[in-house]
Formats: C-alpha cells, structure tokens, sequence
C-alpha cells in the first residue's frame, strides 16, 4: 500500500512512519505541496528494487545505437601513421664577422 503524506506532518510521526514501513512493509510518500519529494521504503524493498534494475540494466556494448535495433560496430584499429620527416636545413653561405663579434652590415 502507497500512502502520500506532506513532510511537515511526517516530521511529527516520523517514528510511527519508520515502524509502519519497516514492519508492514508499507511505502509512503512524502509530498511538499502535493508532489511526490521522497519515498520511504524498507531495505528488503529497496533490494528487491535494486536487483530488478540491475535485471533491466543492458551492458553499453549491447545497446542499440537508434531505434532499428543496429548494435554499435567494434572499433576500428587507428592506421599507424609514420612521424613527418623534416627537411635537412644546411647553411647555404656564411657572412663573416667584424672584430666584436657582430656582422659587418650592424656596424
């Protein structure tokens, strides 16, 4: 049985709601201004709410990519691609320095 309650008045019985729910095996639903906020439950419910989930649960491998049913594709191998080779730059000619180091065209 689903009984919905507002928070405020479940904060005044809230051990009268623990013992229902853990002993009847009742579900109450607290509600803030007549919408559902949270659901008391007992811990054997819960399992049993957990495992019917995990029953549900399909692996991501397995789960259809639209609604044809179409099944995603392994991925491809990435192609092993060469590292870029870079040009030989050689000095092609040398411009001879003045006494202090600098090229003769600062002086």
């Amino acid at each position: 049985m689903m009984e919905e309650i507002p928070v405020t008045q479940a904060r005044a019985e809230l051990a009268d709601l623990v013992n229902r729910v853990a002993y009847s095996g009742d579900r109450i639903v607290l509600t803030r201004h007549g919408r559902p906020l949270a659901v008391l439950l007992s811990p054997a419910e819960l399992e049993r709410l957990d495992a019917a989930t995990e029953a549900e649960r399909v692996p991501e491998e397995d789960r259809p990519l639209h609604r044809s049913g179409l099944t995603a594709p392994p991925p491809a191998p990435m192609p092993q691609i060469a590292e870029p080779t870079r040009p030989s730059y050689e000095i092609a000619a040398r411009h001879d320095s003045g006494p202090h180091g600098r090229p003769t065209w600062l002086r």
